[in-house]
């Protein structure tokens, strides 16, 4: 009655294994699995779309940059993700997640801002703690004028 609808599977292309280090930047397409350590960038190629998952035991010290992310593991970086970002109940970011949809496991930890971006307007993004203009939408005045018009003590 209540199941998830079923999501769009990407087919994962490439696979850091378990005990494998990556010195160096990852760039891919399709969907890319982390059971090892990458040391450095995770992002798509250039007009591609994909898919990170970083296992429990996997680790990326780096920026993520990509469609969807799904994180079981640590990120040390930053996480972008343009469609989706789900955070399983073992993951560990240290950094920024930027997610335009986010699904979070009761025992995930982010040490860093969760900022929503709409999917459809790139580069508007607001943080989750709310808008700074929230004062002058309600009255008319912000914060500065309101506090131009009291009057002097004496």
């Amino acid at each position: 009655m209540f199941s998830k609808p079923p999501r769009n599977k990407r087919e994962i292309r490439t696979l850091v294994g378990p005990g494998t280090r990556v010195n160096g930047d990852v760039i891919f397409s399709d969907g890319l699995h982390v059971d090892g350590v990458v040391h450095g960038d995770v992002s798509l190629a250039e007009g591609a779309s994909g898919a990170l998952s970083v296992s429990q035991d996997g680790v990326i010290e780096g920026n993520v940059n990509v469609s969807e992310a799904v994180v079981d593991g640590t990120v040390k970086g930053n996480v972008e993700a343009t469609e989706r970002v789900e955070l399983g109940a073992t993951a560990r970011v240290v950094g920024n997640v930027v997610y335009a949809l986010i699904e979070m496991a009761s025992g995930a930890e982010v040490n860093g801002k969760l900022i929503h971006k709409a999917a459809d307007s790139p580069g508007q993004g607001r943080t989750a703690s709310g808008s700074a203009g929230t004062a002058k939408a309600r009255s008319g005045k912000s914060t500065a004028d309101q506090n131009e018009e009291k009057p002097e003590a004496r």
